[in-house]
């Protein structure tokens, strides 16, 4: 057999080889991606573009359902939450986003352990910023605005803490890139007076319209309160006890929230209400359920939520008023956005 006989075997078989190997990882990719889209009950889901503003009314939320978009930001349209979804993928842990601002709570996968970042994203889901993140995310919210993000994040190692985790509630100015890397640095006012401890504790923060105002939960000796901030004068002073996890509505006037309620198992504590801020009237929901959430607006009757599913965690929604009944928004899906 020649030299060139050889040689023109050997392209042969490569040839021959490549193909096998292309057509294996497609089938494999075609597998994947059947199994994301066919489990029963499952979502569809496709790769393509998602913006946070402009395209018709839709909900971003993070993708739970197992397959190739599994954490992934999607997208549905709002009237039908449980439709087609479009992924992104970007991967959150923690997502909320509005007027074209986003805040990503993400992973970053090291050799010895992970580590988190709060991203900040253009409309178009591009990183503008990032910061670093103390410890595990948990919330995450962007004032109406777009101006303001902030997030919270379970953090160990402060000396009054034990063996315990505690929270840390950072804010940052999207267009200065001002960071305040703990709530803990504002002067906090209790029932009309100055008050210092070395246990408190913030979380949940959501905000006003003004760019100036914005609600939170804090916890100290025992106790949760609602607080109101002011970026501007940084303080924060309490309002209503026992409120935490605040989401402010639309027109700024009702916190809904979650509570402990007496009676409750001590591994499912919470209710949910709505706080009426002008009078202190508080109004319980309709869900029977204990909801470990921060919830999300849909508009200004209506309300978002998770709780836990098949895949991780599903979206409820129950009205705002205390009247009808929760109800099954979407599976396989958590922290949602309305935008568009």
């Amino acid at each position: 057999m020649t030299l060139r006989s050889r040689v023109l075997i050997l392209v042969s078989a490569l040839a021959v080889l490549a193909g096998v190997a292309a057509a294996s990882v497609l089938h494999a990719s075609a597998r994947a991606g059947l199994r994301d889209q066919a489990r029963p009950g499952g979502p569809r889901i496709t790769s393509g573009r998602l913006t946070l503003t402009g395209g018709g009314h839709r909900v971003v939320f993070r993708n739970m359902a197992w397959g190739p978009h599994r954490d992934e930001l999607v997208s549905a349209p709002a009237t039908d939450p449980s439709g087609p979804r479009t992924a992104s993928g970007v991967k959150c842990l923690r997502f909320h986003a509005a007027s074209g601002t986003g805040v990503c709570l993400r992973a970053v996968h090291g050799p010895v352990q992970d580590t988190y970042r709060a991203v900040i994203l253009d409309a178009r889901l591009r990183e503008r910023a990032h910061y670093d993140v103390p410890g595990i995310p948990s919330r995450a919210r962007v004032s109406p605005s777009g101006r303001f993000a902030a997030w919270t994040a379970f953090v160990g190692g402060d000396s009054y803490a034990g063996t315990a985790f505690s929270t840390r509630a950072a804010i940052v100015d999207t267009r200065t890139g001002r960071l305040t890397p703990t709530l803990e640095a504002y002067r906090i006012v209790r029932d009309g007076r100055p008050y210092r401890a070395a246990d408190v504790n913030f979380w949940g923060v959501t905000f006003a319209a003004d760019d100036r105002t914005f609600y939170a939960t804090m916890a100290t000796r025992g106790s949760t309160y609602l607080v109101r901030g002011d970026l501007r004068a940084r303080t924060l002073t309490t309002l209503h006890a026992n409120v935490e996890c605040p989401s402010l509505s639309p027109d700024g006037t009702r916190i809904a929230y979650k509570k402990r309620v007496e009676g409750a198992p001590e591994d499912a504590p919470w209710r949910l209400y709505v706080l009426e801020l002008r009078t202190g009237r508080e109004t319980a929901l309709a869900e029977p359920r204990s909801v470990d959430d921060q919830l999300v607006w849909r508009d200004a009757r209506t309300l978002v939520y998770a709780l836990p599913g098949d895949y991780g965690a599903d979206l409820y929604t129950v009205p705002a008023d205390g009247t009808g009944t929760a109800r099954r928004l979407t599976g396989a899906a958590v922290s949602p956005a309305y935008v568009g």
